[in-house]
């Protein structure tokens, strides 16, 4: 994997995106010259294109990070990709001629938009039929060597079999004595030098896996073998880096101290968040007010009650704060007390049903984001009665209110929407993630994202 500002992306995905922009840039240079020459004019120069071709290929590969073409369901199934494909292109040809309408410029004319978008579309899956048979092999993956045989050893044979997994494992090491879940592990004590070992299998990463870290961590081996030039790798920072969240089962909080992140050098991009929240939120109230308040009135008209409704959370700090949002259940939704929502809540009116599902219901929380009091990323806002519970059940739950909470995150556009403990407990490994490396590019990618959520509904409730 590559590591860009603190995340990690796989090797696949960066050539796969690499290819694609090229193509996109092949496919307008095509289109233009195909209609240069039925109009019978000269196509001109190709240095004088390239910046239309690279806004073009920008746009259309933004809208297709967004609708998750690139995502790990996209990688498995080519029927997946091409449905995620034509849609991400279509956004991204809709939003060039709407640019184009606005700046009143020449440079994406609708004839050639349309032969972009069908040379886009077969450049593209033909990338995918051609180039994701080679990614999937052995050739495009780390050669990883699993020291361990037990429960985590086979947590890392599952991950590693996943198709768009980026490593393949060559080998297991059984450290202890003790049975082996991994049955081909072979014995420690069957390897006489096991950094000539790790060279003879090609082994570019070494995972530890043990069960018991204490009087059992090879020093010797290890730093053999990290001084031959092999990456040596702790299995909390291989899950990690593999998953995208921070795995609650084996971290510890040493390694929440020492390993890399939560970085106090923070100034910079805190400051720039902040002036993104506050222009966005005003331009989001400015432009979306009609919409707000056309549903308000729905919300009136439909059920009793106000049309907005006010909720204590818990933000920065555990801070108690009000979230402002549209009602989208009955008054007496919570008669009995604070409870989860569910799927198909029988408490959802019906324009409630339609707010959740579309987000409309969530746009007054710009004005709460104006206030500093959320953020557009972080972790989503918990009501305390709930905080409180889940502080006693789940380890580190604290921790996620070091961080401003958002109105989309890192958890949002990975998980399904859930009730639960386990479901919070699922949210909070990818809410420790996105605290522990926080970027501006990390929220890039959930701002972008969050259009694919949006769009197919995952995780509306």
């Amino acid at each position: 994997m590559i590591r860009l500002f603190k995340h990690y992306i796989p090797h696949a995905v960066i050539l796969l995106w690499l290819v694609d922009v090229l193509l996109l840039g092949i496919a307008n240079e095509t289109s233009w010259r195909l209609r240069a020459d039925q109009i019978g004019i000269d196509p001109g120069a190709l240095t004088d294109r390239l910046a239309a071709h690279g806004a073009f290929a920008a746009v259309i590969s933004l809208s297709m990070v967004a609708v998750g073409v690139y995502g790990a369901e996209a990688l498995r199934s080519m029927r997946f990709a091409a449905a995620r494909l034509l849609v991400a292109i279509s956004l991204g040809i809709i939003a060039l001629s709407f640019a184009d309408f606005l700046i009143g410029g020449q440079n994406f004319w609708r004839s050639t938009l349309a032969y972009s978008m069908a040379f886009a579309i077969v450049l593209l899956v033909l990338n995918r039929l051609f180039l994701g048979g080679f990614l999937g092999t052995t050739a495009f993956r780390r050669r990883v060597l699993v020291l361990g045989a037990g429960a985590r050893a086979q947590r890392l044979r599952v991950l590693g079999e996943r198709p768009e997994s980026g490593f393949v494992i060559v080998g297991y090491v059984a450290m202890s004595d003790s049975p082996p879940l991994v049955e081909e592990a072979i014995s420690r004590g069957a390897i006489h030098n096991l950094t000539r070992y790790v060279e003879n299998l090609g082994v570019s990463e070494v995972v530890l896996a043990l069960e018991e870290r204490r009087n059992a961590l090879p020093l010797k081996d290890l730093l053999r073998i990290k001084t031959a030039g092999v990456h040596v790798n702790e299995f909390s920072s291989f899950l990690e880096r593999e998953t995208g969240r921070v795995d609650l089962d084996t971290v510890n909080p040493s390694w929440l101290i020492f390993s890399d992140g939560f970085s106090s050098g923070r100034a910079l991009s805190s400051a720039a968040k902040r002036i993104f929240d506050i222009t966005v939120s005003l331009l989001l109230l400015l432009v979306t007010a009609p919409v707000i308040l056309l549903f308000a009135l729905l919300v009136k008209m439909d059920s009793k009650g106000p049309a907005f409704y006010r909720q204590p959370r818990v933000g920065l700090f555990g801070q108690n704060f009000d979230v402002i949002k549209l009602r989208s259940m009955r008054t007496d939704a919570e008669a009995a007390g604070a409870q989860w929502a569910s799927k198909d809540d029988p408490r959802v009116t019906r324009v409630g049903k339609f707010i959740r599902k579309v987000r409309i219901d969530e746009l007054p929380q710009a004005w709460t984001v104006l206030k500093g009091q959320m953020s557009f990323v972080g972790p989503r806002p918990e009501r305390p009665e709930f905080v409180a519970h889940l502080e006693e059940q789940l380890r580190y739950y604290a921790e996620r209110h070091m961080v401003k909470p958002g109105i989309t995150g890192w958890a949002q556009i990975n998980y399904p929407y859930g009730a639960s403990i386990e479901d919070s407990r699922n949210k909070l490994e990818y809410d420790l993630y996105y605290a522990k490396n926080y970027t501006p590019f990390l929220d890039f990618l959930i701002i972008l994202q969050t259009l694919r959520v949006v769009l197919w509904s995952e995780g509306a409730r």
